[in-house]
């Protein structure tokens, strides 16, 4: 069934300390969230079994660590990890990360933590 989503009316939850999450697409094969990080927030360090993901910053600055390597990616940036790759996502601006993340196939139930 097609209908417009967005946060306003996307499956909330919320993550972390002070995380908000809205499940704007919630399928087997494909999931896309979009998450807000209030500044010094992080996820914990980890990785997916067969998720692959692109994270794609809306407004703030994001601080991602992939596979020992640390990239910032700034608004209207993105970037790939391929399933298996350790990662942690990281808020050490001064404002609201506000990011799409674009799971295929979803990533919940896949995560192990590190």
């Amino acid at each position: 069934m097609n209908k417009v989503v967005s946060k306003n009316n996307g499956e909330h939850y919320m993550w972390g300390a002070n995380c908000d999450g809205w499940h704007l697409l919630k399928t087997e094969d494909l999931s896309i969230i979009q998450e807000v990080v209030p500044p010094g927030q992080f996820e914990v360090k980890h990785y997916h079994q067969k998720a692959k993901q692109f994270f794609f910053v809306l407004s703030g600055i994001a601080t991602i660590d992939v596979n020992e390597s640390r990239f910032e990616i700034n608004k209207q940036e993105g970037i790939y990890i391929e399933a298996e790759i350790p990662h942690q996502l990281f808020n050490n601006g001064t404002e609201n990360l506000e990011f799409l993340v674009i799971s295929s196939p979803k990533s919940h139930g896949d995560r192990i933590e590190i």
